[in-house]
């Protein structure tokens, strides 16, 4: 199955090839233990996990230097693939959920990704600031939007504006509402052909 990610960015290092392969073996032995991915998936962690988190690779190059929060990362989606496309931008997990974040800091430490930070609690307790703010349908994007407003940066140093990029399924454009105007919905059936993708979307808001 390492093939599909191979194949969909075939300019991986070594390195890179060898970090996501780790990450195949690492996630189901966690699995076993701490339920960070429904047990009937684990075996399409890379299309459905891996794959998808590296959606926003193909949307977007982020800049040497940049910093991205992961707001309710889980087991570490997506925010560990992407530190693993992206070794020169800082990448800072958050979750509510203590087991969860274990499993994604081990991992991490594991394949070597050392452009991973990790915090457990609530976005109120996080007061840095990055370029963008990443996340994997934890809510509605209006109301994550609220809640991570104050951690994106006046900086700008990418291709597109600071802001929110969400991978989600179903209706965006009800739930966008007033965010409608200035966020951009991106198939992911445009970047990857299997089946899974067919209805997941990129969401885009800047802020």
């Amino acid at each position: 199955m390492l093939d599909e990610i191979f194949k969909a960015f075939p300019d991986l290092s070594e390195a890179q090839r060898r970090q996501f392969h780790m990450m195949t073996e690492l996630y189901p032995e966690w699995n076993e233990k701490i339920n960070v991915i429904s047990r009937k998936d684990i075996d399409n962690l890379c299309v459905n996990h891996i794959l998808h988190s590296l959606a926003i690779a193909k949307f977007i190059k982020f800049a040497p230097g940049s910093r991205i929060l992961d707001m309710g990362t889980g087991g570490g989606f997506p925010g560990l693939p992407l530190a693993v496309m992206f070794p020169d931008v800082a990448f800072h997990l958050i979750d509510r959920i203590a087991k969860k974040l274990r499993v994604a800091s081990d991992i991490a430490r594991q394949i070597g990704a050392t452009n991973v930070s990790f915090q457990h609690g609530d976005i109120g307790e996080c007061h840095e600031k990055f370029d963008f703010v990443v996340s994997r349908a934890v809510m509605p994007q209006p109301d994550l939007m609220k809640l991570v407003g104050k951690n994106i940066s006046p900086i700008q140093r990418n291709a597109i504006p600071n802001g929110l990029i969400t991978l989600k399924g179903g209706d965006i454009n009800a739930e966008l509402g007033r965010l409608a105007s200035r966020s951009e919905i991106i198939p992911i059936s445009d970047y990857f052909q299997q089946p899974f993708f067919a209805t997941k979307m990129i969401v885009y808001t800047a802020k």
